[in-house]
Order: C-alpha cells, then sequence, then structure tokens
C-alpha cells in the first residue's frame, strides 16, 4: 500500500478498497502518512464523496485505531445522545439528568465551543470545581452513582479522528458529510453506548444550512450507528433562531437549571422532552415520563449529584460579565426574524467562543435575549443585553448582530418554525 494509489483512487472517482482504508486510516495515525496526503485525500472525498460500505468502513477504522469502552458492568442500559451545535444550545445540560432520572445511563462525552456555537464542557466549566477531565475509572464511577456524566473525550479514544478533524479544520475539507458522519460516530460506537440519539441541527446557526444537507447528514450517521450494532434515531431540530433566551456559558448555565426546577424557555422544554423520550424509548425504558421527572425535582436531584461528583459546587454562584450593554427594538411591532447565527457570532466576540481550540474564554460573557419571533416589542424597549469583562467588545459584537433581526407592523401574524422539524430512523 501508498498513500499515492489511495490517493489517486477516490481523486478518479473510484471506491476504496477495505484494505485501502485500513492501511491509510492506520498508517496516517502512525505518522508513515504525511498531512499533505492526507489533506488530498479530504479534498478528494469532498469533493467525490463515499458510499455507504467505504464510509462504514473508515468508520471502523477509526475506532480500530484507539481504544474502546465498556458499560456493561452497569446496572442499567446506556443512551447518549450527539448535537451537531448551535447557538443557545444548552440541552444536554438538563437532558442527560433528566433521562438519568428517568432509568437510564447517559454517558455524555461532549466537546468544547469553536466560532459561533457554544461547547458543552465551557458551560459546565462556569460552575466552579467542575472537572471536564476525568479518567475512565472516574467516568464509570460517576456513571455508576449518578446514573449521568458529562466529561471530555479521552486521547485514547479514536485517535485518527483528533488528528483528521484538525487538519479538516485548516484545509476547506470540514463540509465533507462522510468524514463528519465518521469523525462523529467513530467517537460514539467508541464510546460504548448502547443507543444514542443525533440532534441535527438546521439553519443559519447551524452547520447544515438546509434541510436537504441535514437529511443526508443524519441519515449517514444513523446508517452508520445500525451497521455498528447501535441502536441510532436522529431528530432534525431548527437553529434559525437562538435555542433558550441565552448564548453564553454561565448564562445558558443559569438557563439549564432554570429547566430542571420546572420553568426556563418553551422551545428549550420542549426539545429536551422530545430528545428524552426518543433517549428513553431507544434504551429500552420509554414507559419512564420525563415530563414528570422535571416537575417531581427528580431531575435536578441528579443534576446537583452529577455536578458535585464532578468536583462542582451547584450552590455556588455563577460568574456574572463586569460589564453589560442593552440592545433597544428600533420599531414598535412583532419580531419576526432573530438570525442564530449573528446572535452567536456576538456571543463569540465578547468571549463566550473561541477562535482556536487553545483561546480562553469568559465564563459570564455571552447574550442575553428579551424576545424571541412572535413576540411584540416595543421601540426603544430592551431587546438583548450583551455581556463580557471587557467592554472594548461591545462595537465588534454590536457590527455582527448588524441587520440579525427584523421587527414587522404591529399585529402582523407570525408562523413559528416547529422546534422538531423531521425524525430519521
Amino acid at each position: 500500500m501508498d498513500a499515492i494509489s489511495v490517493i489517486r483512487t477516490k481523486r478518479d472517482r473510484g471506491e476504496l478498497s477495505p484494505e485501502q482504508i485500513d492501511w491509510v486510516i492506520d498508517a496516517y495515525t502512525r505518522g508513515e502518512v504525511a498531512d499533505e496526503q492526507m489533506s488530498a485525500l479530504a479534498m478528494a472525498i469532498l469533493l467525490n464523496g463515499m458510499n455507504r460500505t467505504e464510509i462504514a468502513r473508515w468508520t471502523a477504522a477509526m475506532i480500530a485505531s484507539g481504544e474502546r469502552m465498556d458499560f456493561s458492568s452497569l446496572s442499567r442500559p446506556t443512551a447518549d445522545k450527539h448535537s451537531t451545535g448551535g447557538v443557545g444550545d444548552k440541552i444536554t445540560l438538563p437532558l442527560a439528568p433528566l433521562v438519568a432520572a428517568c432509568g437510564a445511563a447517559v454517558p455524555q462525552l461532549s466537546g468544547r465551543g469553536l466560532g459561533h456555537t457554544g461547547g458543552t464542557l465551557d458551560k459546565l466549566e462556569s460552575i466552579p470545581g467542575w472537572r471536564a477531565l476525568l479518567s475512565n475509572e472516574e467516568m464509570l464511577r460517576v456513571l455508576d452513582a449518578t446514573g449521568a456524566v458529562i466529561c471530555a473525550a479521552g486521547d485514547g479514544l479514536a485517535p485518527a479522528d483528533k488528528k483528521l478533524y484538525a487538519l479538516r479544520d485548516v484545509t476547506g475539507t470540514v463540509e465533507a458529510i462522510p468524514l463528519i458522519a465518521s469523525s462523529i460516530m467513530s467517537k460514539k460506537i467508541a464510546e460504548g453506548t448502547g443507543s444514542l440519539v443525533l440532534d441535527v441541527k438546521v439553519g443559519s446557526g447551524a452547520f447544515m444550512k438546509n434541510v436537504r444537507d441535514a437529511r443526508e447528514l443524519a441519515s449517514t450517521m444513523v446508517g452508520l450507528g445500525t451497521d455498528h450494532g447501535v441502536r441510532t434515531v436522529a431528530l432534525l431540530t431548527d437553529m434559525s433562531t437562538p435555542l433558550g433566551l441565552t448564548a453564553g456559558n454561565a448564562l445558558e448555565v443559569r438557563e439549564s437549571v432554570e429547566v430542571l426546577a420546572g420553568g426556563g424557555p418553551a422551545d428549550v422544554v420542549e426539545l429536551t422532552l422530545a430528545l428524552a423520550r426518543e433517549m428513553l424509548d431507544a434504551a429500552g425504558v420509554g414507559d419512564a415520563d420525563p415530563a414528570k421527572a422535571l416537575a417531581d425535582g427528580s431531575a435536578m436531584d441528579v443534576w446537583r449529584r452529577m455536578v458535585a461528583a464532578q468536583g462542582g459546587d451547584p450552590d455556588a454562584a455563577l460568574p456574572v460579565a463586569r460589564e453589560q450593554h442593552v440592545v433597544t427594538a428600533t420599531a414598535s411591532g412583532v419580531l419576526t426574524r432573530l438570525d442564530a447565527y449573528r446572535v452567536g457570532v456576538a456571543a463569540w466576540r465578547l468571549g463566550a467562543g473561541r477562535a482556536r481550540k487553545e483561546d480562553p474564554v469568559q465564563a459570564g460573557a455571552g447574550v442575553e435575549l428579551h424576545a424571541k419571533p412572535g413576540d411584540e416589542v416595543t421601540a426603544g424597549a430592551p431587546l438583548m443585553t450583551l455581556h463580557t469583562d471587557t467592554p472594548e467588545k461591545f462595537d465588534y459584537a454590536l457590527r455582527s448582530l448588524e441587520g440579525s433581526f427584523d421587527i414587522a407592523a404591529p399585529g402582523t401574524a407570525h408562523e413559528a418554525t416547529p422546534v422538531v422539524l423531521e425524525r430519521i430512523a
């Protein structure tokens, strides 16, 4: 085997053989295949695609590059969720303890934010003392004791993906659906969960801007899960408008706790419950009622135990940014559009996100919304509040919000976009 023959096969629209795929993933992980050669192959895959057989073998090779976790010692079935990322997407925070309160175990390996999309680990790290980095033994211990754990993936899990992901980020090949699907699913399958629910975002604030591409990605990932013996289902969900009323780390933790206390924004509650029902059904405990677990406080109890088990103080005050700036409505009427991408970029520019994976984030930075599409607003009244520790960032954030919302005449009818657009199984 040699890298050039593998590149030529895909360059010329051929199908990579199982042997070619196994060799190139292993050789790249070991450093035998150079970055520039894998870059060329990734670009050929972006341009010419892969069929289901190729994607399944590529995913299997990435899984085989590292360790596989085993949760068979747990007394309850496992269910996991993966979101493709969005603005204000704090769903993992209330969802994991909620599903655990209903009888499934949730081993949630999460990531950090990059660009305009927030990261679950960054949000949770705004809780004083909370730790994202756990050993496999610690992860299993927390999971066994509380029913849920949210932590970073270890270096031993699909190391080929970690190396390839960094390369795709700097070579214009992030958008390749076969590589997106295999990246996500190699980690989730190696993680060892018995069932998986995918939340594939669609809209301006999402990676997939239209339903067609989101459907292709979701179907590919569901097929990969099925091929590897993991019961997998996907929901396509709206990300044209930010989820909830906050985008930013501590702001989103505060909102998540409101949901766990039986309140919170309607769209966050709706999506949390929809995903919880899918996870419980996939895990075989579909007779449990997640709405009841939110109402009776049992999900909140799991949240508090889970946070404490990872070193966090669930009673500690969350960080608050030192400076605020209020953006007001430019007219009276009905808010008909609030662009998720522009709000996400504003939160990022305020310090809630990072441009590079090694950049620090501000725990208190972000955007707080005072209205959502369909709401009546009054000229001069607060529309959103910007939070940051560094007020010189306000102008930069405000530029990203130019043209981010539309206000129609009072009484204008507004048809809300459903939170859940499609289900793919």
